[in-house]
């Protein structure tokens, strides 16, 4: 089987994590990004000093004649994918719901939601055996705010990642016999960028002393499971999700 994986959302934080992780275990990388060229642009070499290649590509996943062309260009450029993470999101700025943009909101589910379905809908496609596909694995990123609801802060967001792990059980259940494997992520309280683009640089120091372990994770932290959920070494599991935030 082929090791060609699409890392949506990977020129930062967890995405970017993931892209690297992928390179050290032998995966070719197509690594998306939405704005951030030069960001993506460094992690593609990152994942080329591991020695493996890779291409930077491009593209909101929201819309659905982008996310097709992502999907053939990183078969031009790399060969049939067998692996992808959906690591593409956003939380929107905090507020209460009350409180909330309409447009802000949908924003969130727009790409969240319905940009993860997108992808996970093209990769079956192409991944599937009785459409010629080898197969491959699928691992979606959740949150641990699925389970906690995110209140005063944004639960538009919690809510989007609720229906990330309704999809990672569904399309487990649908794509196994193709040879799919399904699976997700759900990170706790990490050191990325992500909270001060919800607005709250300091968040992550805020909610320090809720976790159990008594400190924020790191991005490889996150990226971790995800490697192992690609790799051979997960090959009996899907449908899962990884709680990866610390007993929070």
């Amino acid at each position: 089987m082929s090791k060609v994986v699409l890392v949506t959302g990977g020129s930062r934080g967890i995405g970017a994590a993931a892209c690297r992780l992928a390179a050290r275990d032998g995966w070719d990388v197509a690594v998306n990004y939405g704005r951030e060229k030069e960001a993506a642009q460094a992690v593609a070499a990152q994942v080329q000093a591991a020695g493996r290649r890779a291409v930077v590509l491009q593209g909101d996943v929201r819309d659905e004649e982008t996310v097709l062309r992502l999907f053939e260009q990183t078969e031009e450029a790399l060969g049939p994918i067998t692996g992808l993470v959906n690591s593409a999101g956003i939380t929107g700025r905090i507020s209460k719901l009350m409180d909330a943009p309409a447009e802000e909101m949908r924003r969130t589910l727009d790409i969240n939601v319905m940009g993860t379905l997108l992808c996970c809908r093209e990769a079956v496609r192409r991944m599937a055996r009785s459409r010629g596909g080898q197969g491959g694995s699928i691992v979606n990123l959740s949150s641990r705010a699925a389970k906690l609801g995110s209140p005063n802060e944004f639960v538009w967001y919690a809510a989007s990642k609720g229906a990330i792990d309704s999809l990672t059980l569904g399309l487990a259940r649908e794509a196994g016999p193709e040879g799919i494997r399904v699976n997700a992520v759900a990170p706790g309280l990490i050191l990325t960028d992500i909270h001060a683009a919800a607005g709250d640089a300091g968040r992550v120091e805020r909610l320090t002393a809720g976790v159990p372990l008594g400190r924020p994770g790191s991005a490889e932290e996150s990226a971790e499971p995800i490697a192992w959920l690609l790799s051979d070494a997960a090959s009996y599991i899907s449908g899962t999700v990884i709680d990866a935030g610390a007993g929070r």
